[in-house]
């Protein structure tokens, strides 16, 4: 039976490879995928993702080749990614502290929660998480997020997350425990030796259509990341756990089951192929 795989997207520009990397793993396994992202809308290539040729200075290297330059565009420029499953219109948005009816408010979300967990989730056999900058700003801290995550953590499901995609995994917590459920978890993730000091972006669908709303004409440099991913990772996973930023190595992908983590967009490819080896090998553990 072909396996249903659920992609989430930041709809504030997403690194091509690292889309292109378990989308092509997926669809070579034959998987059926669904596409996600915060609002339903189409989400943005982050431009220098599609320029063959771009240095990212802290490695000094090209990390966009023409092939996956090429193969963002053609993405892009295809009917795919037009019409996205909405988070916003799935997962309820838990209800604040000061409502007048909270104790009830939140029996009724719990309550629409547990439905989804038992009867919507089990139609997925495995998450991923896409990164690029725009995860920091619609995925990071995106509580619906964080509430399909657990989901997919109580079912036992895999849960792959790249490069910045990965602070998902950090933040998400049952809200009544608030202890992070990659606590204990060797995880790997963007280090801080690979953090821009200049040139974060972030790119919206109004880059395209020309509404030219959100951020000026579709794309402003923030300079560094709105936070170090590494120093979190490893606040997150404890002192029984371990970030691992193989920094040096070409790529750096670990597995600690339900967790496929990746650091950055070199480790796309393999991302995806040890997402299928985790869903048709039962491997659970993986360069640790």
């Amino acid at each position: 039976m072909s396996k249903n795989i659920l992609i989430v997207v930041s709809e504030w520009g997403y690194w091509g490879e690292e889309l292109v990397g378990p989308l092509e793993a997926c669809d070579n396994a034959g998987y059926n995928i669904t596409f996600m992202t915060p609002t339903g809308k189409k989400p943005t290539p982050l431009s220098v993702s599609c320029a063959p040729g771009y240095i990212d200075p802290p490695l000094g290297r090209s990390v966009t080749s023409e092939e996956m330059g090429n193969k963002t565009t053609k993405i892009d420029k295809s009917d795919i990614l037009n019409n996205p499953k909405s988070l916003a219109h799935w997962i309820p948005q838990r209800p604040y502290t000061s409502s007048e009816t909270y104790l009830r408010d939140m029996e009724a979300y719990y309550k629409t929660l547990d439905k989804i967990v038992e009867e919507e989730i089990p139609q997925y056999d495995a998450m991923v998480i896409v990164g690029g900058s725009g995860a920091l700003i619609d995925l990071a801290n995106n509580n619906r997020l964080h509430e399909l995550i657990l989901g997919f953590y109580k079912l036992n499901k895999p849960i792959a997350a790249e490069c910045y995609g990965v602070s998902c995994l950090a933040f998400a917590r049952d809200f009544r425990e608030k202890k992070s459920i990659i606590w204990g978890k060797h995880v790997t993730g963007h280090p801080i030796d690979y953090d821009y000091l200049d040139g974060t972006g972030f790119e919206g669908p109004h880059a395209l259509d020309g509404s030219n709303k959100g951020f000026g004409d579709g794309y402003i440099n923030f300079g560094p990341p709105f936070y170090p991913l590494e120093f979190i990772l490893r606040d997150a996973v404890g002192p029984e756990g371990q970030f691992i930023g193989n920094v040096g190595h070409e790529t750096s992908v670990l597995v600690d089951y339900p967790f496929i983590t990746s650091r950055s967009t070199a480790s796309s490819l393999k991302c995806g192929q040890l997402l299928v080896k985790v869903l048709e090998e039962k491997l659970t553990r993986y360069g640790w």
